[in-house]
């Protein structure tokens, strides 16, 4: 089946004979023979069956076939027909190998959804309970996982070719397609309601479960990939893209959850059940907020109604734990205001400042100061969490500091209060000539002693410490603080750095962030005296990766004056610019040949675009 397909693509090629896999010697033959005896002996895997050697050697062939791509759709059906047909009667094996089980998960989205539900039939057995021998193989989830998250294509057939036959044919046929496959979808469902501690426990199974609920509230997330050791996974959520369900699922979403309810206790002791837990509250807070809710509250009675010592809530405990922290801090995202409110009254409320301190609870009280900036929950927050922001900065818990500084910025409260905590956490409070010395120290994270080397408070002020180790959550905060309404302590240190301070920060990873949101965010007045600090330093700012990327924003915010003074000092470095890498963007994005011969027509447009840019801000104001 395969060789026809090759063989067409030989006649392209001129005729080159294929080599057969047994072709290159006895020795090669000799080790597929030993792996097909071993297909049967299963030995030193527990006696289960393996995959023979031809066999796999064939779907390698196949995942190379599929990489090479099809000339058209007739072609790629009439493949993925043929290989399907070999699958037939071992798809259990198949799935469960490791080139075999890689080769199905790209061959599954090309399939027909009929094609995926036969699959899948075969893979469960009669009564689907063999679907749980395969969920829980490392090779095997990943293939149920890739034929379950086929239902989201259920209605393509009927979209594809609306005017073949009749309406009533499309009908049964679109029903038979999907019948099978939604059939099949259900029976997993129902095995994974039959065994549920043992799935959601389980490394492997937990993922098909995940999954699973994925498709029965009906949105996807990107397809899940194997781990590399060593990569260091994002800690973003995926996006999820929505599609329309079969009515039995918005059912059985309902069974699932009230299954996995009855197990609520393997989440908070079990790190991949309580991941579960996780995916089932994002997914029905997305599609069943109603549902969601009554989740929510199920969860926390449970939490709260656990055994403590005397006076002590249980929910301190769980906030310490790895496994339930996580869940915690899920919960605390989806909370409406009410149960924000009762989780801080009842439980929280004095213990904020301990929490923060704690390597695992800090990461939930982040969560509860985020979701708390929209109501007046926030202000009790911030006046108990602010007596000890000294203290969380020396524990090294940056991302509550950040965070309390974000919500401020969102609820518009409480921020001069935060910027004068502070200045006296960095100890350039006192006296009030240290105020402009505020953002190295903000963006380096170091007290005001530690940075310029004084060992007393009435120590020399050495001025011409050059910037250094400006660091991430330092970047963060300073650019919370630079979305408050008052900006001026801010903008009153840049102000003091010198040129090649302003360099660095603009070429720095984490400072670059930095001075873009300082500058942008400042009046065309306030922007100008920071850009004239800046003069003699556009050409090299223009050459960095970092630099360019700010140089590009300052412009996009810059007034036509401003803009013509940064062109002024480019131009004259037009070879320079032209043949560096970052700085041929900054070249033609700024229309600098224009400037330079067609001066006039330059700062025509400039202006047309610069009232084009007012007119727009004066709208979404």
């Amino acid at each position: 089946m395969l060789a026809k397909t090759e063989e067409r693509k030989q006649q392209k090629a001129g005729g080159k004979k294929r080599k057969h896999p047994g072709e290159d010697g006895g020795r090669r033959e000799e080790r597929k023979r030993k792996g097909g005896e071993e297909g049967n002996k299963g030995q030193g895997d527990g006696g289960k069956k393996r995959l023979d050697a031809l066999s796999v050697g064939y779907f390698r062939r196949v995942g190379e076939r599929l990489s090479e791509g099809f000339e058209d759709s007739e072609e790629r059906e009439m493949f993925v027909e043929n290989v399907l047909t070999e699958v037939k009667g071992k798809a259990t094996l198949v799935a469960m190998d490791r080139t075999g089980s890689i080769t199905l998960q790209r061959l599954l989205p090309l399939s027909s959804p009929d094609q995926v539900g036969e699959v899948l039939a075969e893979l469960g057995g009669e009564s689907g309970s063999e679907f749980k021998a395969v969920c829980c193989d490392r090779c095997g989830g990943h293939v149920v996982e890739s034929g379950v998250r086929q239902i989201s294509r259920w209605t393509e057939s009927s979209q594809k070719d609306p005017s073949a036959g009749t309406e009533e044919e499309g009908e049964e046929e679109e029903e038979e397609g999907c019948g099978t496959l939604e059939a099949q979808v259900l029976s997993l469902s129902q095995i994974v309601r039959d065994n549920c501690a043992e799935f959601i426990k389980h490394a492997h199974g937990s993922h098909v479960v995940r999954t699973l609920l994925h498709v029965l509230g009906g949105c996807l997330g990107p397809p899940r990939t194997e781990a590399r050791p060593g990569t260091k996974e994002r800690n973003t959520a995926p996006q999820l893209t929505d599609f329309e369900i079969p009515n039995s699922f918005w059912y059985e979403l309902k069974n699932l959850t009230e299954t996995l309810m009855d197990n609520i206790n393997l989440s908070v002791t079990d790190a991949v059940a309580s991941a579960v837990f996780q995916t089932m509250l994002t997914v029905c807070n997305r599609k069943r907020p109603k549902l969601c809710k009554q989740l929510l509250r199920r969860i926390m009675e449970y939490l709260t109604s656990r055994n403590a010592a005397p006076g002590v809530s249980p929910l301190l405990v769980f906030l310490k734990d790895q496994a339930s922290s996580h869940l915690i801090e899920t919960i605390i995202q989806l909370s409406p205001k009410s149960l924000l409110r009762d989780l801080y009254k009842n439980h929280l409320k004095g213990q904020l400042v301990d929490l923060a301190l704690h390597p695992i609870a800090n990461f939930p009280i982040q969560r509860l100061t985020a979701a708390s900036a929209k109501y007046k929950l926030f202000l009790r927050l911030f006046d108990e969490l602010v007596q000890g922001v000294e203290a969380i900065l020396a524990a090294g818990h940056m991302g509550v500091i950040v965070q309390l500084a974000e919500s401020c910025a969102e609820s518009e409260e409480k921020q001069n209060e935060m910027v004068q905590c502070l200045l006296c956490a960095f100890h350039c409070a006192e006296p009030g000539s240290r105020h402009v010395n505020c953002l190295p120290l903000f963006m380096s994270l170091l007290t005001y002693e530690v940075y310029y080397h004084s060992e007393t408070a009435e120590g020399n002020i050495q001025t011409e410490v050059p910037l250094t180790s400006i660091c991430y959550h330092g970047s963060r905060l300073v650019q919370a603080l630079a979305k408050f309404k008052e900006r001026s302590l801010l903008l009153s240190s840049l102000r003091t750095l010198t040129p090649a301070d302003l360099l660095t920060l603009a070429s720095d990873p984490a400072g670059s962030h930095v001075l873009q949101a300082l500058i942008t965010t400042s009046s065309d007045k306030g922007r100008g005296k920071i850009l004239k600090r800046l003069e003699g330093q556009y050409v090299q700012m223009a050459c960095s990766r970092l630099g360019s990327r700010v140089l590009e924003a300052v412009w996009n915010s810059a007034s036509v004056s401003q803009r013509q003074s940064i062109a002024q000092e480019l131009v004259p470095s037009e070879s320079q610019l032209r043949s560096d890498q970052f700085a041929r963007h900054v070249w033609a994005k700024f229309a600098l040949t224009h400037f330079a011969h067609r001066k006039a027509h330059w700062q025509e447009i400039q202006t047309g675009e610069s009232k084009k840019r007012k007119l727009f801000s004066d709208i979404l104001e």
